[in-house]
């Protein structure tokens, strides 16, 4: 029987297509410790290892490599044919020092503003891919006691009201695949595709905690004005919502191009521990249309 959407049309068959393909098999690999890497979760590696990337795109493309230790590293940015592999073991540990991600035109809360890049950040890479046995940590702790500290000064505080960084933002890159990695301890979102078609996220373990500190605004994942998504297999397990779709805000949302709507999501075989819900259409929503939970 032919699998349909809502709406009746076909889900195309790249829906079933979930098969491993390892980056590291065939592009050059880029380790960050050949470019200076000190995995021990206190040297900042934020210059060794975009020279590791920088790098892999100066040679037409490759893998930059993680291998076991603790990595820290402020915002990194992702450029087109190179992608982010974790050994098991590995660990990219995001700095808890905001100075680390540099104010610069960004997208959050369904607008288009100057906010804090991601650790990791991928902007106009079609093909990006994250992979691997190892972890992204976000180390959030001292930004979520920066936000519960504001929020009893100020009850109505806002979530951009302290400076916070993302664990994951992909903008504008089609045929992405993030699979297998861990994902945990964000400072604000964990994992924000924004304008992206045809991504998979496969057999990922998204985690923040509720206690000894809660983690705010942790949402596991967020799709804003994306098409043709797939979220198989994954642990989701965050204080905020597991899955929000995004798209835009305001009462002309609908009439900004930076806007749009989310449309042909499926989304299957995904377990959940504590969360504010599983799937939520918004906050910051314009349209969403043929999304599918199995």
């Amino acid at each position: 029987m032919t699998a349909l959407w809502p709406d009746g049309t076909e889900i195309a068959p790249w829906f079933s297509d979930t098969a491993a393909v390892d980056p590291t098999l065939k592009l050059p690999q880029f380790s960050i410790t050949s470019f200076g890497a000190i995995g021990d979760s206190a040297t900042l590696n934020t210059v060794v290892i975009q020279s590791a990337i920088d790098s892999a795109a100066s040679a037409g493309g490759g893998v930059v490599v993680v291998p076991q230790g603790r990595f820290r590293t402020g915002a990194l940015f992702f450029k087109p044919g190179v992608h982010l592999h974790l050994l098991e073991g590995a660990v990219l540990l995001g700095s808890d020092h905001i100075a680390d991600f540099p104010l610069m035109p960004s997208r959050m809360e369904g607008r288009s503003i100057d906010y804090f890049p991601a650790v990791v950040n991928a902007y106009h890479c079609d093909g990006f891919s994250i992979s691997g046995r190892g972890t992204i940590d976000g180390n959030g702790r001292r930004y979520w006691e920066a936000f519960w500290q504001r929020r009893k000064e100020n009850p109505q505080c806002t979530n951009l009201e302290v400076s916070r960084p993302r664990l994951i933002f992909i903008q504008h890159s089609d045929s992405v695949v993030i699979r297998d990695v861990r994902l945990q301890n964000a400072g604000f979102w964990t994992t924000h595709l924004y304008k992206c078609h045809y991504a998979k996220l496969i057999n990922l373990h998204i985690f923040s905690p509720v206690e000894p500190v809660k983690a705010p605004s942790t949402d596991a994942i967020d799709l804003d004005a994306c098409t043709h998504i797939l979220v198989d297999r994954c642990y989701m397990e965050v204080n905020d919502d597991a899955i929000a779709l995004k798209g835009g805000k305001g009462p002309y949302a609908d009439a900004d191009s930076t806007n749009g709507p989310n449309m042909n999501i499926l989304i299957r075989n995904c377990s959940f521990g504590f969360c504010h819900s599983a799937v939520t259409c918004g906050s910051e929503a314009i349209h969403n249309r043929n999304i599918l939970v199995q």
